[in-house]
């Protein structure tokens, strides 16, 4: 079967390791995979499509073409707009960040506070504010976005990222951010270790992926000092660099065995 693999063009050079993997692994099932920018003026046919940009627009656009998507559509909406993310874990009952959305100044009622914009990812548009005029500054540069303001809690800097395929963890990193930084992000200079879920956290990933009906995410929790832990954010398209210093193992294997299957049984299906 021909897939497609969807990307933004400045990520399919940073990413291209990652691809070319992707692509052998898919030929070992019996299955070729192109790869295309997601600025492309018209997007080819194919069996599948592997999306792996933040464009939520395409995403629906594609969907409608009903042929296999891993991610379906509402999971790259939900993903890249935290505040979604964030409401959709509140009602599933798990334990998040105190989070609230804000349109001015005046509704941050304590310091320290932390400021995002809802579409931000690989930690940028994040950031750690201890005066109402350094969060001020911020508010005026992302007018134009939406912002949540979360309060500040200590964990060292230190979270924990977890990797799902389907309700499936594929496996799971502690990430320690660099030093004199409050962001964990293993892009930004932190530190990543393998990390084993206890059985009410591995409980609250697969609430969440089931409930998003999700093929391959990352699920970010903050981890407290007492070992509790926190929901942050998912991450549609999720980076496995983390994963792969820890483990030594090619994650792109399991993600086109977990594709093949099911494409094959919708195949079956259908006959």
């Amino acid at each position: 079967m021909n897939g497609l693999l969807i990307y933004e063009p400045k990520e399919i050079e940073r990413n291209s390791s990652f691809i070319d993997r992707l692509i052998t692994a898919a030929e070992n099932l019996g299955h070729t995979l192109s790869v295309v920018d997601d600025q492309q003026s018209t997007i080819p046919e194919a069996d599948f499509i592997f999306f792996r940009a933040r464009n939520p627009k395409l995403s629906k656009q594609l969907e409608q073409r009903n042929i296999p998507m891993f991610n379906r559509a509402e999971v790259n909406v939900i993903a890249n707009d935290k505040w979604k993310a964030m409401q959709l874990v509140q009602l599933l009952g798990i334990a998040t960040v105190p989070t609230k959305k804000i349109q001015s100044i005046s509704e941050i009622s304590e310091y320290p506070v932390v400021l995002k914009t809802t579409d931000g990812h690989g930690g940028m548009q994040v950031e750690l504010f201890h005066t109402q005029e350094d969060a001020e500054a911020f508010i005026k540069q992302y007018d134009s976005q939406t912002i949540i303001a979360q309060t500040y809690i200590e964990t060292n800097a230190t979270d924990v990222r977890v990797f799902m395929l389907g309700t499936q963890v594929v496996g799971a990193v502690k990430r320690i951010g660099a030093e004199n930084s409050f962001k964990s992000n293993f892009t930004l200079g932190g530190t990543v270790e393998k990390y084993t879920l206890d059985s009410q956290q591995l409980a609250d990933v697969e609430k969440i992926a089931k409930a998003l009906k999700s093929d391959y995410i990352g699920i970010d929790f903050l981890l407290l000092p007492n070992g509790g832990w926190l929901f942050n954010e998912i991450e549609d398209p999720v980076g496995a660099r983390s994963y792969f210093h820890t483990t030594q193992k090619d994650i792109a294997i399991p993600i086109m065995e977990y594709i093949h299957n099911q494409v094959t049984k919708k195949e079956c299906a259908s006959i």
